[in-house]
């Protein structure tokens, strides 16, 4: 196919219920592999002797990856093929997940977590494109909370399918589940998933753009996470200034390259920035608040791997079943209010999960802030994935759609590596409940305030005509 696009997709169509149930489920062993691996972090640190440090890079070192590196993956795919590139990370994703399910020490589950955010990288903005560039227009924002609800999902699944796996067999089974959904999703996209690509690309694509970037975020990253150890080794301060460095050079680059990466002029556009911003408020209160709760449920309450799992379900199962219906809303009314109030709610919920230690019932403690935190997710995050995305112009669909998942992940990624240095938790203090717990509370209550931002920043940036199509 030459043109940007085949002909559009209607939403209630065979293809259209293909191409959603393709990209739900490589979305979902992504998101299946973010919260079960989140819930097996202590049995992986008990197995293989990890520190808090080790933990951390388990994470980290997939997000790092996912995040430097997406942005390459979402303008290959409108370069070169949107299903083609998704294709190929679906099934590095498989080779990779599979490495994981072996590894015998924290260092080769590390390398193969990088290796398996690189698959990441290649299919998670495609999934969200393919849609974004398929469908009619006034389905799009259906199809985007379709997606969203479904892929929930494997949200819903991932915490309570780590922790039964954990405590029955092993974590191992986390990663090794991927395989077999992956050779499903292979089968069947070849056949069912149009092919869609932008095709005013004609120069050589920008490489230095893509090491720029990824060596920008790659150093920021390692200082903070090598900071949580010391402050002054030689190697944490020089990656901080390697990644500073590389992050403006990319700037510049893709200021003067004549095909970059990274259309800068994407930036122009107020709601495009502005729905970005919020994302990284978001979602890295999202990633911070969900670590730290899952350690302080196990290591403070007590609760085995199926119960911390078991714990988020309420929370998940909100965002899966009200997604559809917050995006129609949105689509009716505009984005610009439930992008506002979304994150308020979450913060409410943050909030009243800062006060969890014990001395209650989950229902009294944990049940009502994790239904908060869902009911909050499940206004905003279909609203502001259908904004990002309806801001840019199709024929860069992809890149749109790598620019705010990585936003997401580094939020995540810098939350997970920030917050524990900045309350003070270091080496084994995960195990320790009276140090886990007095760190837990300002990490906590930090998360609410980021939450609340991402709620100011809607209000002020961005407009109810935006999804109009």
């Amino acid at each position: 196919m030459t043109g940007a696009r085949p002909e559009p997709v209607a939403l209630g169509t065979a293809q259209g219920r293909w191409l959603v149930a393709v990209t739900v489920l490589a979305s979902g062993m992504a998101f299946v592999d973010g919260t079960a691996v989140q819930v097996a972090l202590p049995a992986i640190g008990g197995e293989l002797d990890a520190s808090l440090s080790g933990l951390q890079w388990t994470i980290s070192g997939y997000t790092l990856a996912l995040a430097s590196l997406i942005l390459l993956g979402g303008s290959l795919g409108d370069r070169y093929g949107r299903r083609r590139v998704f294709l190929v990370g679906v099934a590095w994703f498989a080779v990779a997940s599979l490495v994981c399910g072996l590894a015998q020490t924290t260092g080769q589950l590390v390398a193969a977590r990088v290796v398996q955010g690189v698959g990441g990288a290649l299919l998670t903005p495609g999934s969200l494109a393919l849609i974004q560039s398929s469908f009619r227009p006034r389905d799009r924002a259906k199809a985007i909370g379709l997606w969203s609800a479904l892929a929930g999902i494997a949200g819903l699944i991932g915490p309570f399918l780590g922790g039964v796996l954990v405590d029955v067999a092993s974590w191992r089974l986390v990663f090794l589940l991927n395989v077999p959904v992956a050779v499903l999703i292979l089968s069947v996209a070849g056949r069912h998933v149009p092919e869609s690509r932008d095709p005013a690309h004609h120069s050589r694509f920008d490489h230095l753009g893509a090491a720029l970037g990824a060596l920008a975020l790659g150093g920021v990253t390692y200082a903070l996470i090598g900071a949580g150890e010391s402050l002054t080794r030689p190697d944490v301060l020089v990656s901080a200034a390697l990644g500073l460095t590389a992050g403006a050079a990319f700037v510049v680059r893709e200021r003067r390259a004549t095909d970059p990466m990274l259309p800068l002029r994407l930036f122009t556009e107020r709601q495009f920035t502005g729905a970005n911003l919020a994302t990284f408020a978001v979602y890295g209160a999202l990633g911070g608040s969900g670590l730290f709760l899952v350690l302080q449920l196990q290591t403070v309450l007590g609760y085995d791997a199926t119960g911390a799992g078991a714990a988020m379900l309420p929370s998940i199962l909100l965002i899966t079943l009200l997604s559809p219906t917050a995006g129609a809303v949105a689509t009716r009314i505009g984005p610009r209010l439930p992008m506002t109030v979304g994150p308020l709610v979450v913060a409410a919920g943050t909030l009243l999960l800062a006060g969890v230690d014990g001395d209650r019932s989950y229902v009294v403690e944990v049940l009502p802030g994790s239904l908060l935190q869902g009911l909050g997710m499940a206004i905003v995050v279909t609203p502001l994935t259908a904004t990002v995305l309806a801001a840019a112009p199709d024929a860069l669909a992809g890149i749109a759609s790598g620019v705010n998942n990585a936003t997401a992940r580094a939020a995540q990624l810098l939350a997970v590596a920030a917050l524990p240095v900045a309350v003070g938790l270091s080496g084994d203090d995960y195990a320790q409940p009276l140090t886990l717990t007095a760190g837990y509370r300002i990490a906590m209550v930090a998360c609410a305030v980021a939450f609340a931002v991402g709620g100011a920043i809607s209000w002020w940036t961005i407009r109810n005509d935006v999804l109009a199509g």
